[in-house]
């Protein structure tokens, strides 16, 4: 009985989680836009982003990331999920969720120092590579078969395309209602 509550707990931790990661790039977005902005707007917006990106990050970002990771691994260790083959691939895409949630937290930094070494752009790029992440982790915990991990990649690569359009898209769309 108590598997289904951690599983339960698992998803909500994973959820909210994801959310974090999701938000706290869009925040660097608009943290990174707002420095192209005039004073005092520039001013206000960027330390207005730089408290709730604070916020984000440390109350609900990384507490979510830990008791992921801990539920996690108390439903491994509980099925004896550590010999199969799909488990491996599943670890290996936790931690590089984890040094994409790193990478995250330096930027929190970074930006809390207004230090912005990326371009909005760039960091559109990024807030997609936690949709990867996502897409494919679900994807092997609901397939479960290593005969599917080339599905999976193929669908990771189609994927990354249509992101990266759709973002040069959007890019594009922009630039042209901003020179109207």
């Amino acid at each position: 009985m108590n598997y289904l509550y951690i599983k339960a707990l698992h998803i909500i931790f994973v959820t909210t989680w994801f959310a974090g990661l999701f938000y706290i790039v869009r925040l660097f977005i608009y943290h990174i836009e707002a420095d192209k902005r005039v004073e005092p707007e520039r001013s206000i917006l960027k330390s207005q982003y730089t408290i709730m990106e604070g916020r984000l990050w440390n109350i609900i970002t990384v507490p979510s990331m830990w008791l992921t990771i801990f539920s996690g691994l108390y439903l491994v260790y509980t099925l004896d999920y550590f010999k199969a083959g799909w488990m491996h691939v599943k670890f290996a895409l936790v931690i590089g969720l984890i040094i994409y949630h790193i990478i995250c937290g330096r930027i929190v930094k970074q930006l809390s120092k207004d230090v912005i070494k990326y371009t909005s752009y760039k960091m559109r790029l990024w807030n997609e590579v936690a949709t990867l992440f996502l897409f494919a982790i679900v994807l092997i915990v609901v397939l479960k078969s290593m005969m599917d991990t080339a599905f999976l990649l193929g669908i990771m690569v189609l994927l990354a395309v249509v992101l990266f359009i759709a973002i040069k898209l959007y890019k594009n769309f922009r630039a042209r209602k901003e020179n109207m």
